[in-house]
C-alpha cells in the first residue's frame, strides 16, 4: 500500500515538474510521518526517501533513535523555545521559524553545541488566524534580524497554504511566496540564501511544484492512515466472503 502510494505521488511529482519545465532533482519530496509507526516509515525509506518531517519534537526523537541515521529529519510543526535544545545536531532542516525570540534560542542553542543549524522562515501567506507564520510585511524584517545572529543559516521561506478543495484556489499564495523569496534575494543580505521554497502538500504539491517549490510535504499521499488501510481489508474479506 505504502509502495504503490509513493509511486504514484512520484509519478505526479514529476509529471508537474515537466509541466513547469523543472528537473525533478530540483524537488526534495519530504515523508511527513508525524503519528506514523516506525515499521511504515522504514517501507517508505526502503524505497529511497531520506527526507522525513515531523510536528513533535518528542516523536522526532523517538523516532531518531531507531531509524537509519543517513535520514534527514525535518522540523515541520510550530517550535517551543524549551524544545529547541533536543533538536541540535539532529536536525537537518528546521522549516518552522516564526519569531525573532524563537531564532535566538536556535542560534544560542546552536552555539553551545557547536553546530550550525539551517533554519527557513516560516510565513503565514493567506493571513490565516488558525496558523502560526509570522506576516508577508515583516518577513523581510525578521529575516535580516535572524541573519545576524550566530551559527544558523537562513535557506530559504516555508508556507501552509489553506485546506481548499481546489488546488488552484492556493496557486495565488505559491506565487506570492516565491515573490517574496526573489524580493529577499534581491537584498543580497549576508547569512541568507533562498534557494529553499517549502510550499506544498498532499492536496495542492503539484500547483506549488508549477509555482516553485523546493520541498513539497507529502503525509496522507504516501502514509495512508492504518485505519483506512484496516478498513479496505475488511471491504476486501467482505467482498471475498460474497463470492465464496
Amino acid at each position: 500500500m505504502v509502495t504503490e502510494s509513493l509511486k504514484e505521488v512520484e509519478k505526479k511529482v514529476e509529471e508537474a515538474c515537466k509541466r513547469a519545465g523543472r528537473e525533478r532533482s530540483e524537488v526534495t519530496l519530504i515523508a511527513v510521518s508525524k503519528t506514523k509507526p516506525v515499521e511504515m516509515l522504514q517501507e517508505v525509506y526502503d524505497t529511497g526517501v531520506r527526507d522525513f518531517g515531523e510536528n513533535k519534537v518528542q516523536e522526532m526523537m523517538d523516532k531518531y533513535e531507531v531509524m537509519p541515521k543517513e535520514i534527514h529529519w525535518h522540523m515541520l510543526g510550530h517550535l517551543q523555545r524549551n524544545k529547541v535544545k533536543y533538536l541540535m545536531g539532529k536536525v537537518a532542516l528546521i522549516h518552522s521559524v516564526d519569531s525573532l525570540r524563537l531564532a535566538q534560542e536556535i542560534s544560542a542553542q546552536s552555539v553551545k553545541h557547536e553546530v550550525t543549524t539551517d533554519i527557513l522562515i516560516e510565513v503565514n501567506i493567506a493571513g490565516e488566524a488558525s496558523k502560526f507564520g509570522t506576516t508577508r510585511e515583516e518577513a523581510i524584517a525578521l529575516v535580516e534580524a535572524a541573519a545576524k545572529l550566530p551559527n544558523i543559516h537562513i535557506c530559504g521561506l516555508m508556507t501552509i497554504a489553506p485546506y481548499v478543495e481546489n488546488p488552484e484556489d492556493n496557486r495565488k499564495y505559491f506565487q506570492q511566496i516565491r515573490q517574496l523569496s526573489v524580493d529577499i534575494k534581491r537584498k543580497n543580505i549576508d547569512n541568507v540564501d533562498m534557494h529553499v521554497l517549502s510550499m506544498g502538500m498532499s492536496g495542492d504539491y503539484e500547483v506549488a511544484i508549477e509555482e516553485g517549490a523546493t520541498m513539497v510535504r507529502i503525509g496522507t499521499g504516501i502514509l495512508v492512515p492504518e485505519i483506512i488501510i484496516f478498513k479496505l481489508y475488511e471491504l476486501r474479506m467482505e467482498i471475498l466472503s460474497q463470492w465464496l
